[in-house]
């Protein structure tokens, strides 16, 4: 079944040639593919002639074996076997947390404070797990990645960023990672684990004295006194370096809202997960964040647009009642049973009937989708007969992209 959106069309090869176009964000719910549409826009960019790396935060790990990569860290890696003849280049790397975390230490504290916060047990937990870490590590390796891209602008080492984006309803959650590490350090019990010596006044320091003195009893009891220890060590050290931390968040909000950023929404044609994609449209549009279009990925078709599936089912009952003998009046001739090749034509047929009412439950999905979102750019990309595995398969996703 053809496509009958009628929605603006998404155009991306106009996007990825845009040399104003320096940073794209894929965007959506988990299992509709954005590390195959990220990848994929990233090679096909790569190959009409940008520099591009491509950033993925996708635990699977999809994104190296398409790449031909054995495997993926915090370290841009070429890709190599891609045709390089229009003078681009693709890279592409996988979002360590923790790695990204300790430069972020580095980078903003003295040489001694880094120390003391790296070999501190609470920021080793906290570094690895604590919640909203990998969303505000994704925007600092984008800053990373941009500031370097920006070192020499008349010769830089990428043009183009591509980011893939945690697989879950929390795929914007880096647009407020900025405000919930604040509101962390910020917090009643952060400040009271972190300056309870900052507090003025005799008379207020004794009572706040004793109240600390019950909080930090009752979390010795809990925690046990070294864990707390850590904790009150962590807080300490990084409230020193927390401008910095907040300078860098700024600087890629600030970024990802310019016009040199778009975001691509990605769905897949099920209730839920457009449902999704009308929650990220509507966010990036209370953000004031640049949208290029939505992108309805793995969208069943079937070769015979004009056979609905009501018509496919009645032809294979049909050529049961002429294998059988059964004329239009319904009596039987006696003859039973159907040939080999009646079988195979009718297995081909309730085939076709089962694709083709996903397609059409596609189609009215995506047009429902499109009219409460009519202004949003949309581009479909037909599922693939077998998994996104390699180059040539990407290089297939991307032609579909681009409507070819």
């Amino acid at each position: 079944m053809a496509p009958v959106l009628s929605a603006p069309v998404l155009d991306i090869d106009a996007l990825l040639d845009d040399p104003q176009t320096r940073v794209i964000v894929c965007c959506g719910a988990g299992g509709v593919g954005k590390t195959t549409v990220a990848a994929a826009l990233g090679l096909r960019a790569a190959e009409s002639g940008r520099r591009v790396v491509v950033l993925t935060i996708d635990p699977a790990r999809r994104l190296a074996q398409s790449l031909g990569l054995t495997t993926l860290d915090n370290t841009p890696r070429p890709v190599l076997s891609i045709d390089l003849a229009q003078g681009g280049s693709l890279d592409a790397m996988m979002l360590d947390m923790k790695r990204t975390f300790d430069e972020v230490v580095m980078a903003h504290a003295a040489p001694d404070k880094a120390e003391q916060i790296l070999a501190n047990p609470f920021y080793q937990a906290v570094s690895s797990s604590f919640a909203g870490t990998q969303e505000y590590m994704a925007m600092e390796k984008l800053g990373q990645l941009r500031l370097e891209a920006d070192r020499n602008p008349d010769n830089p080492r990428w043009d183009l960023i591509v980011v893939d984006t945690p697989p879950s309803r929390s795929a914007l959650d880096f647009l407020d990672a900025p405000k919930r590490l604040g509101s962390f350090l910020d917090g009643r019990f952060i400040r009271i684990l972190a300056a309870p010596a900052k507090v003025g006044g005799r008379a207020y320091m004794k009572v706040f004295t004793t109240g600390v003195n019950i909080v930090t009893t009752a979390m010795t009891k809990l925690l046990g006194g070294q864990m707390l220890t850590d904790v009150q060590t962590f807080v300490a050290a990084l409230d020193t370096m927390f401008g910095g931390f907040r300078e860098r968040a700024d600087h890629t909000y600030a970024l990802l809202s310019d016009s040199a950023t778009k975001f691509i929404v990605v769905a897949a044609p099920e209730r839920d997960a457009l449902r999704e994609a009308s929650y990220f449209v509507d966010r990036l549009d209370e953000e004031g964040m640049p949208l290029a279009g939505l992108v309805v990925n793995r969208v069943y078709r079937v070769s015979a647009p004009g056979l609905s599936a009501a018509r496919a089912l009645a032809a294979a009952e049909e050529l049961d009642d002429i294998e059988n003998g059964i004329p239009s009046n319904g009596r039987s001739n006696g003859s039973s049973g159907v040939s080999e090749s009646t079988a195979i034509t009718q297995a081909l047929l309730r085939l076709h009937a089962v694709q083709a009412e996903i397609a059409e439950r596609h189609q009215v999905l995506a047009k429902r989708f499109i009219a409460g979102h009519p202004d949003i750019p949309t581009v479909e990309v037909p599922a693939a007969s077998q998994d996104i595995h390699d180059l040539v398969g990407l290089r297939a996703v991307g032609e579909a992209l681009a409507g070819l």
